[in-house]
């Protein structure tokens, strides 16, 4: 319900689709690229969702991995096993020169 009235509030079209019979969801924030206000507005719904997702213990990631704008849920969803997963990328990659800071939150100057 606070996702359904996040979208009913947005002043800009917003598309819902998803997998049946897994519960998960995606959303198309349709934004003005000009405009800071709805870029701010969308930011916020798509925090809120994410949150909403790991409260549920749900994943804010989907079925396509991390992307730059949900690195920074990983730790509130990984807690302690980022560090292990942070270990095992410095083990295939210790110069960071796979995509850095992409995979994985950069800490310790590793990514």
């Amino acid at each position: 319900m606070e996702t359904k009235a996040d979208i009913e509030k947005a002043p800009f079209f917003v598309c819902l689709n998803g997998h049946a019979g897994d519960g998960n969801f995606h959303l198309g924030l349709v934004i003005d690229p000009d405009s800071q206000e709805e870029y701010e507005i969308a930011s916020g719904i798509s925090s809120r969702l994410a949150y909403r997702a790991l409260a549920m213990e749900g994943t804010c990631s989907g079925e396509h991995g991390i992307g730059l704008g949900k690195l920074r849920y990983m730790e509130a969803e990984h807690g302690p096993a980022l560090d292990i997963m942070r270990a095992i990328k410095g083990l295939f990659d210790p110069n960071s020169i796979m995509n850095p800071g992409k995979l994985i939150p950069q800490s310790s100057g590793r990514g």
